[in-house]
């Protein structure tokens, strides 16, 4: 069976629910899990074990907090308050931990499903969004991490083109990626609300819904917005229902008749929203 997993933010215990309710076997099953493995839950290294232990039958992709945990570990960036990476920076074996972390995928496209961690402007297609994904990628896997993670911080360039080069090309594909939750009809990303889609900032929409967005043809699974809740549409799942903050750990099942299944784990609140 395959599972499409919302973001753990290092709530461990709720992955051990779900793996056992699903009775989850390696050998038979695979696990996708869209993002933000880590930080904010009380057990970031716990969840990297638990995944890392499930080997080859599970594809976990990059979001922004496990950016975040990459730039702090290389000193681009400082901790936060209500970060709970500390564990993973202090291991004997951080470095194996962040390796492994840094050879995560920004995309995957399998099983009939782009999934990202957050969203595709709507001048993408999905096989634009894979090799773009993929240009990051070998930089984040390459031998100058602590040299490319700074360049990877702010706003600008806010709508994606082809002609981008460099640090602004590669900075407004993570943000997209890992970051975007509204944009405007021309593909103008906006970063400061962080509302459901009714909280929508005047001139923006939620990114999928933007007329005309290339990836309309595909089916896109996507975390990061916990406050947009559940979305199950035949060519959408939104799948980031809060766990950290005491909502559901929310996987879908995809069927072998083309239909899925939703399956809900309750978590314990982890963190306040503030």
């Amino acid at each position: 069976m395959i599972y499409i997993v919302g973001d753990l933010q290092g709530c461990g215990e709720p992955l051990d629910r779900l793996l056992q309710t699903v009775d989850f076997s390696p050998s038979r099953d695979h696990l996708y899990v869209l993002g933000d493995l880590v930080n904010r839950g009380p057990d970031s290294l716990g969840v990297l074990r638990r995944l890392r232990g499930l080997g080859a039958s599970a594809t976990c992709l990059l979001g922004n907090h496990d950016l975040h945990l990459l730039a702090v570990s290389q000193g681009v960036r400082k901790l936060h308050k209500g970060d709970t990476i500390g564990p993973i920076l202090d291991a004997p074996d951080r470095d194996a931990w962040l390796d492994w972390l840094r050879q995560r995928p920004l995309a995957v496209h399998a099983h009939g499903w782009l999934m990202v961690h957050a969203g595709v402007v709507p001048q993408w297609d999905a096989a634009q969004t894979m090799a773009l994904a993929g240009e990051v990628q070998t930089l984040l896997r390459g031998p100058d991490l602590a040299g490319f993670l700074p360049q990877m911080y702010g706003n600008e360039p806010a709508r994606w083109s082809d002609a981008l080069q460099g640090a602004d090309r590669w900075r407004c594909v993570i943000n997209s990626l890992t970051r975007l939750r509204f944009c405007a009809a021309d593909g103008t990303m906006e970063f400061a609300t962080k509302e459901g889609a009714g909280g929508s900032p005047e001139g923006y929409m939620p990114w999928f819904e933007v007329p005309g967005r290339r990836t309309a043809s595909a089916a896109v699974a996507f975390g990061h917005w916990s406050t947009l809740g559940l979305i199950n549409r035949d060519d959408l799942l939104a799948l980031d229902t809060g766990c950290v903050w005491g909502g559901h750990l929310t996987a879908v099942r995809l069927l072998d008749n083309g239909g899925r299944e939703v399956i809900q784990i309750p978590c314990p609140q982890a963190q306040k929203p503030g």
